[in-house]
């Protein structure tokens, strides 16, 4: 079953804004999606009715703690973990920096992180601090321009005795690119190495499922599956108990709790398990998983069917360079491209004023675009979301090509 496209749209009040009349097209989900009604409500509700702090005797205090444990049940379903393995925080790169510090304790001199050169810069800088501070080298996987895949007889080739963490991206947000993680995570767990995944920019498009991934830390944020501004992170229970994570002493000991440092965004916790219902509400099934595993499929087919449109009909364009992997290969429905004879940001500028709302620069994944040549104009980013419609992507196009067309009169 399709997805149906007005039905879904009805939901999101933002696809209701205009610029001179015409409705705005969103492709900077990469960046951060739309919000459906249910999110908002649900945070509003917490505002309103139960706001407080946790672990208290009164009734708003108890509410605030059936919330946050409900949200941890649903964000587990997310990502097939358990709820005792589901912390919050301010974002993934918070948490990411958060985590590193407390694994940071038990490596010395000589230990070895791999990292990749097709992440976002929050899966790279954090464990470039451990390598200032604590003596440890850093080893990164190389990509491979042309296809903007990892280079994966380079990546068995960086794990070794020494190695204690691999650092790397489920799915890049500068190309789209899938990784396989599990084959990552099974390369790292032959020396004794942990997995560290970002999941922020797979999140949106394929279900996470840290069982088949097989790592053992996981990271995503709510605002990029049409939540709130919050990071998740995953951790398998028995080393969340373990780490070495800095807390004040007198804070919960027990995991998840003891990663949380300070009192939390409870409304945003609140929509991140609002956002996950929206999801499942897309699908169809008895319990909440199997929801969301069939809304994910039709989420799939349709950001697919987009992205082959998308992808054709820019390739056609004489004028406009494509990166990334084709349709067809493992990737999300994310494209990023140059204009000949203009800057990323001018093309940007362009497509606003058409009411085409698409991203330009680096995307934090700097070294991504080093790599393709880049570094100084930046690429165009277009991310298909559930509520992008083919009539956009149509948009989208005309928009360029009427940029190419203005230029050569």
């Amino acid at each position: 079953m399709s997805i149906d496209m007005a039905e879904l749209r009805g939901h999101f009040p933002a696809l209701e804004r205009t610029i001179d009349g015409t409705p705005v097209a969103y492709f900077d989900g990469p960046g951060g999606t739309q919000v459906p009604r249910e999110v908002v409500e649900a945070m509003s509700d917490y505002l309103f009715h139960h706001n407080a702090n946790t672990h208290w005797t009164y009734p708003s205090s108890a509410e605030t703690d059936a919330i946050i444990s409900d949200a941890r049940a649903t964000l587990a379903d997310f990502i097939n973990a358990r709820p005792g393995e589901i912390a919050f925080g301010q974002n993934m790169t918070s948490l990411t920096f958060h985590l590193s510090r407390a694994l940071g304790y038990a490596l010395v001199a000589g230990d070895e992180i791999v990292v990749t050169e097709l992440d976002h810069h929050a899966n790279i800088a954090p464990w470039q601090t451990l390598a200032r501070e604590r003596g440890v080298t850093l080893r990164t996987v190389r990509m491979i321009p042309e296809t903007g895949q990892l280079d994966w007889d380079h990546l068995e080739n960086c794990i070794g005795r020494r190695t204690r963490l691999v650092a790397i991206g489920a799915a890049s947000n500068a190309l789209g690119t899938i990784n396989d993680v599990s084959r990552a995570a099974r390369l790292a767990h032959e020396v004794g190495a942990r997995v560290f995944v970002d999941a922020v920019h797979y999140a949106p498009h394929e279900l996470v499922d840290v069982q088949a991934m097989g790592c053992d830390y996981l990271a995503c944020s709510a605002y990029k599956f049409h939540g709130p501004h919050i990071g998740i992170l995953f951790g398998r229970e028995r080393l969340l108990s373990a780490l070495d994570v800095p807390k004040l002493e007198p804070a919960p000991d027990q995991a998840p709790e003891r990663f949380e440092t300070g009192t939390q965004n409870h409304e945003a916790i609140a929509g991140a398990a609002a956002a996950v219902n929206f999801l499942a509400s897309l699908g169809g099934g008895t319990t909440r998983r199997a929801k969301l595993e069939s809304a994910y499929r039709r989420i799939h087919e349709h950001g697919d069917t987009l992205f082959r449109k998308l992808w054709g009909e820019l390739c056609a364009t004489d004028g406009v360079r494509v990166y990334g992997s084709p349709p067809g290969t493992a990737r999300t429905p994310t494209l990023s491209f140059t204009v000949r004879g203009f800057t990323a940001r001018e093309v940007a500028s362009h497509l606003a004023g058409r009411g085409i709302f698409a991203s330009s620069g680096d995307f934090y994944a700097s070294t991504v675009v080093a790599r393709l040549g880049e570094s100084r104009h930046g690429l165009v980013r277009a991310g298909c979301a559930c509520y992008t419609t083919e009539d956009e992507v149509d948009r989208l196009v005309s928009g360029v090509q009427s940029l190419l067309a203005g230029s050569v009169s």
